[in-house]
C-alpha cells in the first residue's frame, strides 16, 4: 500500500488579477477529492486570498472566496498564514474570514483552520512536504 504523500499548495498572488488563486484552489479540491494530505499557505499578497468582504463587481469576475469555507468538508483543515505577510500589509487575523473544519475525533466541533504561523514555521513547514506547489 503505498504511503499518502503530503501536498503544500502557496498561495503568493493576489486573489484576482491572475488565475492563479483561483487554480491553485481547484487543483487543491481536486487533490483533496483524490485523499491527498493536503494543506495551504498564504504568503505575500496570498493573504489577500482570505480576507472577509471581497467585493468583485467592479471588476465583472466571480467572487470566488467563500469557496475557501467548503475546504472542511474536503477535510482540508490546515490553512497557514505567515504573520510577517499579514504585518507587512496592515492586516490581522481579524481581517480574515472565518474558516472552520468539524473535528470528528472532538465529537464534531467546529474549529479554525487559519493557522498563522511566523516566517520561520513556515520554512519549517514547508520542509516537512513531501510535494511542494507554488501559485
Amino acid at each position: 500500500m503505498s504511503e499518502i504523500k503530503k501536498f503544500l499548495y502557496v498561495n503568493r498572488k493576489a486573489p484576482y488579477g491572475t488565475i492563479y488563486a483561483l487554480e491553485s484552489l481547484e487543483v487543491v479540491l481536486i487533490g483533496a477529492a483524490f485523499e491527498q494530505d493536503v494543506s495551504l499557505a498564504f504568503l505575500d499578497d496570498g493573504v489577500f486570498q482570505l480576507t472577509k468582504g471581497q467585493n468583485t463587481d467592479g471588476i465583472g469576475i466571480k467572487n470566488f472566496s467563500p469557496t475557501y469555507r467548503a475546504l472542511g468538508d474536503y477535510e482540508v483543515t490546515k490553512l497557514y498564514v505567515e504573520q510577517e505577510s499579514l504585518d507587512e500589509r496592515g492586516l490581522t487575523l481579524d481581517d480574515l474570514q472565518a474558516v472552520v473544519y468539524e473535528d470528528e475525533d472532538d465529537d464534531w466541533e467546529e474549529k479554525p483552520s487559519i493557522r498563522v504561523v511566523s516566517r520561520a514555521e513556515m520554512a519549517d513547514i514547508m520542509a516537512d512536504q513531501d510535494v511542494v506547489l507554488s501559485f
